[in-house]
């Protein structure tokens, strides 16, 4: 990519230092040409990308105010952080981001000292950078902190606890909330209610002295805030949830004008305690195609930017696990009224988009709130419905007090439809479902379920479903090997594995997406090849059979060996005083870091090949 040619003025900021050197009259400038760049940049790469358009003129004002990295600036969940990696030392790698060694999709705090905070996750920001002020000036260091949250995020409890500690201290502590109405999914629920009406009402008659000071010493803001209704509409709101919670509210403000954020936030850097400043910007922001469908452009292939929309994928004879589920979901919700769908803000990545639409009052989405999401499952259970909860693996971390405490001890009907089961590829360890067989295998009452392909997981949400106490059915992102999928509601018998192969003195236990990689290393090795089928409850006749008939056990899974399958089947041969030798194959004891899929699954030796060579190693 030719920065020198094409962009001049980005081409002499190497780090936000730079940026600080420039005069105010050339921020507009650079935050073109950023836009510019970014849009080049994403175009070759893919990635997130909308959500970056918007924060532009934001992040060259606060690298510009804010004497970074000593001044510490924490991105919420990161999707909107591309322009502030492409100021701070790495715009000449972007094109490398989310591949294998590249740029991480996420601000992570080994890349760079401008990434104060590593996240993936939602609602994380305010409590970090909370974190960061009271540590800080524990030490008599007066560094700012500034979180910079979404209006998709900032709808998750952990912010609001953060901000009610925030308050309660006194500390010392920015907040800026990026109020563009547009979250991956479509905002839902009372506080995105409460944000619409703030942007349209009327001016309160009374304004908070500390707010009007501020203002009064801006003359942009405060002439525009004076002049007619029309133009303040919302503009200081004095009284706000955030007021009460013991923050100086300003705002909204456009977060599109430097001329209004850079003294803005100058004047904000002078005051103490916790302020809150409300900005509304637009997703996609000089981007036509991505202002007019901003949610498609929020994560992106690679693609061309002289034409106004993505490109297409072929279309495909086989559905992802995805789809499965939406296609399940949406037939037994025909055939049985009890079913509810639950959903904490991924509807679209879930496959719930057809569902939501036919059946609307049986549908609810929670916004970021996994432990609400999981906790209200378990109270509709509790009055004979049928819930169905779609979440990610990485997420259903977010409520496991909640699948302990009000789900599993109460034994109560929820299935889990657990989606991006082990490695998802270019996101990286903060969105790798790695660690579910092992965090769901040890609470009693719980039925956990791999399909081996596409056919197996419509009969294991069913086998779920059906089952009366919580289930479990995990699968990986993307399709399986493409097997013809039933139109039936039919079951699996709970408990029970199937023999893929018949062989000799090897045997190959495989779960989930393990087993077509595992059959195909079988095949090679003339070892017999089982589809497990059920992490919990195991098969353990299976297992037995196969101790007495073959001299080499080998586990396979695509989960952390601690606590995984392989690991029920070592405690299962120890307590039966079973002793031969066993090799178990799964992920490594490390954080795996991003790539495609299929290159994390080969560096993880959990391909075919991969395979192979542990068990002939193992064997010699």
């Amino acid at each position: 990519m030719n920065i020198k040619e094409n962009y001049p003025l980005l081409n002499t900021i190497n780090l936000p230092k730079d940026v600080r050197q420039l005069p105010k009259e050339q921020l507009k400038p650079l935050a073109k040409e950023l836009r510019e760049f970014l849009t080049h940049s994403v175009s070759l790469s893919g990635g997130h990308f909308s959500a970056g358009l918007g924060t532009v003129e934001l992040t060259v004002a606060l690298h510009y105010v804010y004497n970074t990295p000593k001044d510490q600036l924490v991105w919420d969940v990161g999707h909107q952080a591309y322009p502030h990696k492409i100021l701070t030392g790495r715009k000449e790698r972007m094109t490398t981001i989310r591949t294998k060694d590249g740029v991480s999709a996420f601000p992570k705090r080994k890349e760079s000292e401008y990434d104060a905070f590593g996240v993936g996750h939602s609602s994380t920001s305010i409590s970090a950078a909370l974190g960061m002020a009271i540590a800080a000036e524990s030490k008599g260091d007066d560094s700012r902190m500034v979180a910079i949250i979404g209006d998709g995020s900032i709808t998750g409890g952990m912010a609001f606890e953060a901000m009610n500690h925030a308050g309660a201290i006194d500390a010392n502590l920015l907040v800026i909330l990026n109020d563009n109405d547009m979250a991956i999914s479509p905002n839902v629920g009372a506080m995105n209610n409460y944000f619409t009406k703030v942007i349209s009402s009327r001016l309160y008659s009374t304004v908070r002295e500390e707010s009007k000071r501020v203002l009064s010493s801006l003359p942009a803001v405060w002439e525009l805030a004076r002049k007619t209704e029309e133009h303040v509409k919302g503009m200081v709101v004095p009284g706000t949830l955030f007021e009460e919670l013991g923050f100086n509210y300003i705002g909204p403000i456009d977060g599109h004008d430097l001329d209004m954020l850079v003294p803005t936030l100058e004047k904000l850097k002078e005051l103490s305690g916790p302020v809150f400043l409300h900005i509304v910007t637009k997703k996609g922001k000089g981007y036509a195609p991505a202002e007019k469908d901003p949610l498609a452009y929020h994560g992106v292939p690679s693609f061309d930017r002289t034409k106004d929309s993505l490109p297409k994928s072929a279309p495909s004879p086989h559905p992802t696990y995805t789809q499965v589920f939406g296609r399940w979901l949406c037939d037994m919700a025909e055939k049985d009224k009890r079913l509810l769908a639950i959903t904490p803000a991924m509807r679209e990545g879930s496959g719930m988009v057809e569902y939501s639409e036919r059946f609307p009052k049986r549908y609810f989405d929670v916004a970021i709130a996994e432990q609400h999401a999981v906790t209200l499952a378990a109270g509709q259970a509790c009055q004979g419905a049928k819930p169905v909860v779609a979440i990610y693996s990485t997420f259903l971390q977010r409520a496991y007090d909640q699948l302990i405490h009000d789900v599993a001890i109460q034994n109560l009907d929820v299935l889990f439809a657990i989606d991006r089961a082990g490695l998802v590829g270019p996101d990286g360890p903060t969105h790798a479902g790695s660690f579910d067989y092992s965090f769901l295998r040890c609470i009693p009452n719980m039925l956990i379920m791999a399909p081996a392909d596409e056919n197996e997981c419509r009969q294991m949400l069913s086998t779920g479903y059906q089952y009366e106490g919580p289930a479990s059915v995990r699968y990986p992102r993307g399709k399986g090997p493409g097997t013809v999928v039933n139109t039936d509601l039919d079951t699996l018998e709970i408990g029970k594995a199937e023999i893929r192969h018949q062989g000799g003195r090897i045997a190959i236990l495989a779960w989930g997406s393990m087993v077509t990689p595992g059959l195909e290393a079988g095949k090679q090795l003339g070892a017999t090849v089982i589809n497990m089928r059920f992490i919990k409850p195991i098969d353990k006749d299976m297992i037995l059979a196969m101790a007495k008939t073959h001299d080499v056990l080998v586990t396979i899974e695509e989960n952390a060996l601690a606590g995984g399958a392989g690991s029920a089947v070592n405690e299962f041969l120890q307590a039966q005083r079973i002793l031969m030798p066993v090799l178990n194959i799964a992920l490594p004891d490390a954080y795996v870091e991003q790539g495609t899929r299929e290159e994390l699954l080969t560096e993880c030796g959990l391909d075919t090949q991969g395979i192979v060579t542990s068990i002939e190693t193992f064997c010699a």
